[in-house]
């Protein structure tokens, strides 16, 4: 019963996360570059920022995290950047960091739930179920966000859950 529980919440993860990826595409494959790296004032982060910000994230929580690699992750040059990649290669990226973490979680033995990881210095550790819990739940605010911003750029709904009467 334990096992497929954890089964349960593996595959519902990855399931979420190729949902974010597939809106991610949606969202990007509709706004121009400039739109994609516009900000409405100093405060605010562009959509551009926040792909590579979670970009980021998913690399430091899963692929270092959970999978051990390296840390490679700049954070503050998450959200310094200020354009210079395309919505084309930043939606690329996105479904590549996707793809990866999803074939680590999905290939993930069901009793490293319960392992104990530090994906951030300085931060307390999680388990490996609190880790990919933290990832998906990152991606979908985030995504939420860029999905509201695209629908204000473009005037119009993305009929991303099912279309509407016209």
């Amino acid at each position: 019963m334990e096992n497929e529980i954890a089964g349960l919440f593996l595959n519902f993860s990855c399931r979420r996360l190729d949902m974010v990826a597939t809106n991610m595409s949606t969202c990007l494959g509709k706004l121009t570059d400039e739109q994609i790296w516009s900000r409405g004032g100093a405060h605010e982060n562009a959509v551009g920022n926040i792909v590579l910000h979670l970009c980021g994230n998913i690399r430091q929580w899963v692929m270092h995290g959970i999978s051990g690699t390296e840390d490679i992750r700049v954070r503050e040059a998450e959200f310094s950047a200020d354009g210079g990649v395309s919505g084309t290669v930043l939606a690329e990226m996105f479904a590549a960091t996707v793809a990866e973490a999803r074939t680590i979680i999905a290939r993930l033995p069901p009793e490293r739930l319960t392992d104990r990881t530090s994906p951030q210095p300085g931060r307390p550790e999680v388990s490996v179920l609190e880790a990919i819990y933290q990832v998906v739940a990152h991606a979908h605010e985030h995504v939420g966000q860029i999905i509201l911003v695209t629908k204000q750029m473009i005037t119009t709904d993305l009929d991303l859950t099912m279309p509407r009467p016209r």
